[in-house]
């Protein structure tokens, strides 16, 4: 009876700090997608995104390398001056200075695949924001995705170190289906 109770005791302990995390997150883990950046190996990593809730299409395919295309301006909130490497391309923007819907439609309307907003506060490692529609007739059917600053900040960085306007990403991961899945986080992030 006594190990009984211990057990259950573990159990109600473990089942308390996931929900949590749960509740501090805002998300699950099922309700994450994932990407794997392929090239610069310098950011080898599985990286974790929030859909938008509200807007924006889902992936409809997996793509094994596309190319993670930092817009230009990075805000996205005016018409994207680099269309000619948007196009068919998934294109990392930085929130701020206007929607998330209007950020989509302009990437949408670039003719980029889906759109990965990075936090501007850099130091957010671990808290999603849901991304919602503005109250705009506007929407965007591309996908929409929230990511982590800090993993924003990071990917921006290697691609300035290494003078590249993009990353090679395979979108969506089934983390799954990744033996090594715990080894391919990126070092800065807890999840």
């Amino acid at each position: 009876m006594v190990k009984y109770g211990r057990t259950t005791a573990w159990g109600f302990l473990l089942w308390g700090v996931f929900m949590h995390f749960q509740l501090l997150s805002g998300l699950g883990l099922n309700e994450l997608l994932y990407f794997r950046v392929m090239s610069p190996e310098d950011i080898g990593y599985v990286f974790s995104a929030a859909p938008a809730k509200d807007f924006g299409g889902a992936f409809t395919s997996s793509y094994n390398e596309i190319l993670l295309v930092l817009a230009d301006p990075i805000d996205g909130c005016e018409p994207l001056m680099n269309k000619d490497l948007i196009q068919g391309q998934v294109i990392l923007l930085e929130r701020g200075g206007c929607s998330f819907v209007h950020k989509a439609q302009q990437v949408e309307e670039a003719g980029g695949k889906a759109v990965l907003i990075a936090d501007n506060v850099v130091e957010n490692d671990n808290l999603y924001l849901d991304m919602v529609a503005d109250g705009s007739t506007a929407m965007p059917s591309i996908p929409a995705l929230f990511l982590l600053g800090r993993d924003g900040l990071m990917i921006r960085r290697s691609l300035q170190r290494h003078a590249l306007p993009w990353a090679v990403i395979s979108i969506p991961v089934n983390v799954s289906s990744l033996g090594s899945f715990p080894l391919n986080q990126p070092p800065w992030t807890l999840w």
